[in-house]
């Protein structure tokens, strides 16, 4: 028996890849997007779930907007609080396991050691917020659950640093970028292995999943140009203050990833391997 899988935000960055790595491995994956089930209508949601039948529901859909949510308290609200209590609720009715992708900005992002899954969260902004009211209502709600933090995400499918960085250096030949923010970049493609790997498991609970190794922005901004052969693009680091965005980013997103080893979870390889993988696939 293929085990059947539904997917939300199934057209998104790690959606896309999602869908491909079920299908990579033989499960059956259901994808939905705002079109198929509107999160944020819990009828809907209680609908699309028990008539998909299906064993998990992994849920990627989401608002990321991070400064737009600023703005859009109650629309980010809506759809990464209420949304995925929706879901949650929908799940524990059709008893199915449940996946909910969350994020390093559920914490505040002080101090220099890796964020462990257990730690206490204090969202700095809005997105990070209605995440963890996200994580909160999953907890609550649900038996059968894993909650998956990433953080700094690229993927082929959508908008991400990676690609407007190499369209700045394209059309600038300079940069500035943070260099006092510092975490590790996953790479959706990857992202979606593990997933698909861990949904498989009852090894259920929250995790950490980014790829091995850490950088700043910066840093990570000097190795795209390094990788993609454009040496002459300038690459100017600064501070956050330096750099006005309405929302406050954590200055500290590493995180620990012991928990995936402890489990049996193979780990993402390191962030710069990713990334010449990534530039490959976008260059196809």
């Amino acid at each position: 028996m293929s085990m059947k899988v539904l997917v939300t935000g199934a057209k998104g960055q790690l959606g896309t890849d999602l869908m491909n790595e079920l299908a990579r491995q033989g499960l059956e994956g259901i994808g939905v997007d705002v079109e198929e089930m509107d999160i944020t209508d819990a009828d809907a949601c209680r609908r699309v779930i028990s008539q998909a039948k299906a064993d998990a529901v992994i849920h990627c859909a989401a608002y990321t907007a991070v400064d737009a949510a600023e703005d859009q308290v109650e629309l980010c609200r809506k759809i990464n609080g209420e949304g995925t209590r929706n879901v949650a609720v929908a799940c524990r009715e059709a008893g199915v396991k449940l996946m909910y992708i969350s994020t390093d900005y559920v914490f505040d992002g002080k101090g220099t050691r890796p964020w462990e899954p257990d730690d206490k969260r204090a969202p700095l902004n809005v997105y990070g917020q209605t995440k963890y009211e996200g994580e909160i209502a999953i907890e609550e709600l649900v038996d059968r659950y894993f909650i998956v933090r990433i953080a700094w995400v690229f993927g082929v499918a959508g908008k991400n640093f990676i690609k407007t960085m190499l369209r700045l250096g394209r059309e600038k030949g300079a940069v500035s970028v943070v260099d006092d923010q510092v975490g590790s970049p996953t790479y959706t493609y990857d992202l979606a292995r593990l997933l698909t790997d861990m949904i498989q498991t009852d090894r259920y609970g929250c995790y950490h999943a980014t790829n091995e190794g850490e950088c700043s922005w910066y840093e990570f901004a000097r190795e795209i140009f390094r990788q993609a052969g454009m040496d002459e693009v300038k690459v100017t680091p600064v501070s956050s203050e330096a750099f006005a965005a309405k929302a406050k980013r954590p200055a500290n997103s590493r995180m620990s990833k012991e928990k995936l080893t402890e489990n049996g979870f193979k780990r993402l390889p390191d962030w710069q391997d990713a990334l010449r993988r990534f530039l490959r696939a976008i260059n196809e």
